[in-house]
């Protein structure tokens, strides 16, 4: 008999990695482990090979490929040994279920035939993960892995995005198998109800005081164009989060994110799109201070599951993002609206003013290091294409205040999930994703507690990553709040001025401590001429803690 050709052949691992491939997986992030040695062995013997990028801990090989799907929009690929290789990757999938990053786990799992004997990590997987993915299931043969494998990429990359997780048993992995090859779909989300976007058109055509809240998901949905359009178009105030920033470039005269409070206690109407209703977002509540009338609020998402359920909307509707903002500038393109110029020029005169206030911040001279001063000659040293990865707490928000990316798809942070130890596996993705971009890791020094190993790999990979820390020598997201709560704080406290730049160099990158605010831009310099993962540890103040609104409750 013989093999059709829209059929793969070969042992399950490679059968896997043909599918992964045509998916547009080209890296593997993983760290070795014998349950997974067939997908290695397909890697290393398919053609073109995929390449493998091996780490210190799992959840770096989870986090890159989370990275990878936020990047480049294509599913990222983790591959992780049974037992603790799986749970260790727990973090980055619940990370990516919040974030609605595409991304598919491949699990190891203990041999079929040897199942309930007490084998090596031998443990179901799938009660553990299936609370944080799309889809989990367990392949049992070689020959369920082609139509398996296709199933989970195609979960991963379909509105909502978010991950995906399969294993198969050793044994089934080592077996020879046959199956269908993927015949892929455009991916685009459904079409929106014309009656609802209609509605929300009228809603917008009234409003005196519109603010618009571009989110990740536009990104993700591949609707920046659609967005910036209705922005210009319409002359909408814009305000963006998560990987929606740069979609209004950094800069622009209606982007006023600089004047958030003023815009969204301002407003009459908020059109929240492509990001959910929750905590950074008062959720979804808007003005209504000192007896004013809140705001009415519109809620916009690629599909009904993220809509929110809580939030008393005007109206919503759900599809593919880019469907439903030009068919909203189509329905806005003649009708008649107010005359909105005075509530610009508000906006705009707040976000100067804003400006002007952090210039003197970005500028300080304090001593110790004012956290906003590394910022100050950061920015200036950022191309429009570099890629900016936050990874940590009260040093990474100042980054959300000071960072304004001037495309889309620059910005990476720990989103909605708040999980720290994502940066070094975001790093990496980022270095391959994007090879000719700066790539900056902002480090808190907490943060850094959990994957600074993995700056190994950067180095035995030869990818070169400017790393910027600021060391407080606290978990100053903690320390303040509970200081402010109880009058002390305890299990806030670290090392003080660690010399964290000599572990980089241990580990064979490169790095220095700065204490000076003179020296920090000379020290940039350095890092970025270096083509080496090089960490500037800068000795910031305790006490210049970010002037946060919510504490995320």
């Amino acid at each position: 008999m013989t093999t059709p050709p829209d059929s793969l052949t070969g042992h399950a691992g490679e059968i896997a990695v043909a599918v992964a491939q045509a998916h547009g997986v080209e890296t593997m992030f993983t760290l070795s482990g014998a349950h997974v040695f067939p997908m290695y062995d397909g890697a290393v013997k398919s053609e073109p090979p995929v390449r493998l990028l091996d780490v210190r801990h799992e959840q770096t090989a989870a986090f890159a490929a989370e990275a990878t799907g936020k990047l480049t929009r294509v599913p990222g690929l983790a591959v992780l040994t049974a037992g603790p290789g799986v749970t260790n990757g727990v973090s980055a999938m619940a990370q990516a279920s919040f974030a609605g990053s595409p991304m598919v786990v491949v699990g190891g799992r203990a041999p079929a035939n040897r199942w309930g004997t007490g084998a090596l990590q031998e443990i179901d997987h799938l009660p553990i993960v299936a609370p944080v993915t799309k889809h989990a299931a367990t392949l049992m043969t070689a020959n369920d892995v082609a139509a398996g494998f296709d199933q989970a990429f195609t979960q991963a990359r379909s509105s909502h995005r978010g991950p995906a997780y399969v294993d198969v048993p050793m044994d089934a992995f080592f077996d020879a198998g046959t199956g269908p090859a993927p015949v892929l779909g455009a991916y685009r989300g459904a079409e929106p109800d014309s009656d609802a976007v209609a509605r929300i058109a009228g809603l917008v055509a009234r409003a005196e005081r519109p603010v618009l809240i571009l989110g990740t998901d536009v990104w993700a949905d591949h609707a920046e164009e659609a967005a910036l359009r209705l922005v210009e178009e319409m002359r909408l105030p814009a305000i963006t989060n998560g990987m929606g920033r740069g979609v209004v470039p950094g800069g622009h005269p209606l982007l006023v994110t600089k004047a958030r409070g003023a815009a969204l206690n301002g407003a009459d109407l908020v059109v929240v799109v492509g990001t959910p209703l929750d905590f950074r977002l008062g959720y979804g509540v808007f003005g209504g201070k000192d007896g004013g009338t809140p705001a009415a609020v519109v809620h916009i998402a690629d599909s009904p599951g993220q809509l929110s359920g809580h939030a008393d909307l005007a109206a919503s509707v759900s599809g593919d993002l880019s469907a439903v903002l030009d068919g909203l500038l189509s329905a806005l393109a003649g009708a008649a609206q107010p005359d909105r110029a005075d509530w610009l020029t508000l906006l705009q005169d707040t976000v100067a003013a804003a400006s002007a206030r952090d210039a003197a911040l970005l500028s300080a001279e304090a001593d110790p290091v004012h956290p906003a001063r590394i910022y100050g000659e950061l920015v200036p040293r950022l191309a429009d294409d570099a890629v900016v990865i936050g990874d940590g707490g009260d040093f990474v928000s100042f980054a959300g205040k000071f960072v304004e990316p001037k495309r889309p798809g620059c910005w990476l942070d720990p989103g909605p999930y708040g999980c720290l130890g994502a940066g070094l596996g975001a790093a990496i993705a980022a270095r391959i994703a994007r090879p000719s971009a700066q790539v900056v890791l902002l480090l808190g020094d907490g943060a850094a507690g959990f994957s600074l190993m993995d700056v190994d790999t950067l180095v035995r990979h030869g990818l070169p990553v400017v790393m910027v820390m600021g060391n407080n020598s606290a978990w100053g997201l903690e320390k303040g709040p509970m200081q402010m709560l109880y009058g002390y704080d305890v299990a806030a406290d670290l090392a003080p001025r660690t010399a964290y730049d000599e572990v980089v160099r241990a580990l064979g990158g490169a790095g220095e401590t700065v204490t000076d605010p003179r020296h920090i831009g000379p020290a940039l310099d350095r890092a970025f001429a270096a083509n080496a993962p090089y960490l500037v540890n800068v000795i910031t103040d305790v006490d210049a803690a970010y002037p946060r609104a919510t504490f995320g409750i």
